[in-house]
């Protein structure tokens, strides 16, 4: 798939309100972790995004424009123009909702005022959240062991505690009924602001936010490829080890 993205022409203006997607979430769970485009390529749709590396070698965190790779031993780095990707969602940020949300002691409660700035259940959401943090705990996968599944995966991660931190949250907000290819519900990677530190998140407590939401209702997913794609049985509900795999251990 890789080559079949680098030969399409970015458009000459970038889409409006639509979320990019490369591969499925079911893919990543079943195993398929070989890169499959380049953060060049990724970047051509969109400069505020997520996802990970080939191998499951960290934690995708793009904004602004840049890529940035949280690694398992707990490095935070910019990652190249050839880095690979085997999963990512990325989208040209382009906020309708400027405002600020209370502090929150919890993530479920920052869960909570964030889905009160939420036109919908049913579409897609762009969401990024600036300030500063009491606490915030994340993770980071290490690379994956051949023929293993994301849920292996998740058992060997490396969690870390960030404390009265500056920094930014970067999330994707998926609708229910996109389970069967995407992650439902909030999820969000933080990069703080002096770009040291960052992960997979996992809990926070908040003081007060700047919120910017964009409403995203065109939505793409690019499929790869390769021979490993074509090949994989994805028809078993992955949502269980997704689920899994989201959370800490």
């Amino acid at each position: 798939m890789s080559q079949a993205i680098a030969d399409r022409e970015p458009p000459a203006e970038p889409p409006v309100h639509t979320l990019f997607q490369v591969s499925t979430s079911g893919a990543l769970v079943s195993g398929l972790f070989g890169g499959v485009v380049s953060a060049a390529v990724i970047l051509q749709h969109g400069d505020f995004g997520l996802g990970t590396f080939a191998g499951l070698d960290g934690e995708m965190i793009i904004l602004e424009g840049r890529v940035y790779q949280a690694k398992g031993d707990g490095e935070v780095l910019e990652a190249g123009p050839d880095a690979q990707a085997p999963f990512a969602v990325v989208t040209h940020f382009d906020p309708e909702i400027d405002t600020t949300l209370a502090a929150a002691p919890t993530l479920k409660r920052l869960y909570e005022l964030c889905d009160a700035q939420r036109a919908s259940s049913n579409l897609f959401f762009a969401v990024r959240l600036d300030g500063r943090f009491d606490s915030v705990r994340t993770r980071a996968v290490s690379p994956a062991k051949k023929h293993s599944r994301l849920v292996d995966a998740a058992k060997q991660q490396h969690e870390f505690m960030f404390n009265d931190v500056e920094g930014t949250l970067i999330g994707i907000w998926s609708p229910g009924f996109s389970s069967a290819f995407s992650v439902p519900g909030y999820h969000f990677h933080f990069l703080s602001d002096d770009r040291t530190q960052g992960g997979h998140l996992l809990e926070c407590a908040s003081r007060e936010l700047r919120l910017r939401v964009e409403k995203l209702t065109d939505f793409h997913l690019a499929l790869p490829s390769t021979e490993p794609f074509l090949k994989a049985d994805l028809s078993r509900n992955a949502a269980a080890e997704l689920a899994y795999a989201e959370q800490s251990h």
